[in-house]
């Protein structure tokens, strides 16, 4: 009897998440196309030269996303690579402030979400797995032939013999 063996994915990514972050998604962006593809400690260089108030919270993601891979998989920080890293808006929150004869002016605040995935380079991609009992289909395969009439007639009017 032959066991072939599957092969699994195995978990190589962590991800850490950040909601409501008091800053414009556009602004965040900016500074997550610099980093997006760099390794860890690349990115943390970038981020503490960079002169936008944006960095400061995506550093303690890109840190918080690290400690995950440290302390779920036991990666090393050197073969950590930020392979996602996302931008989307989040709800604005809206304050008022007190004007003159009794009227209120309305301040909006942009908010964001900001996602961060860290994949560890130096892990296997795949592992092996002894496979399961393999299942039949509930369903057959069938061959079925579709027959159109032609639109002259029947095929034996307009046969090539000539009886």
């Amino acid at each position: 009897m032959i066991r072939s063996a599957f092969l699994k994915k195995k978990q190589t990514e962590v991800y850490a998440l950040g909601q409501h972050i008091c800053i414009s998604a556009d602004k965040a962006r900016r500074v997550i196309d610099q980093i997006r593809g760099c390794s860890y400690e690349e990115t943390l260089m970038i981020l503490e030269l960079m002169p936008y108030r944006a960095c400061y919270p995506i550093f303690k993601l890109v840190y918080s996303a690290a400690s995950n891979a440290k302390s779920n998989m036991g990666s090393n920080e050197a073969n950590l690579v930020i392979s996602k890293a996302e931008v989307n808006q989040g709800t604005n929150t809206k304050k008022f402030k007190p004007r003159a004869k009794g009227r209120s002016y309305a301040i909006k605040r942009a908010t964001c979400h900001i996602n961060i995935v860290i994949k560890d380079i130096s892990l296997d991609e795949y592992e092996e797995v002894n496979p399961v009992r393999l299942k039949k289909p509930r369903w057959k395969w069938q061959k079925t032939t579709i027959l159109y009439p032609t639109i002259y007639g029947t095929d034996s009017e307009y046969s090539t013999d000539n009886e």
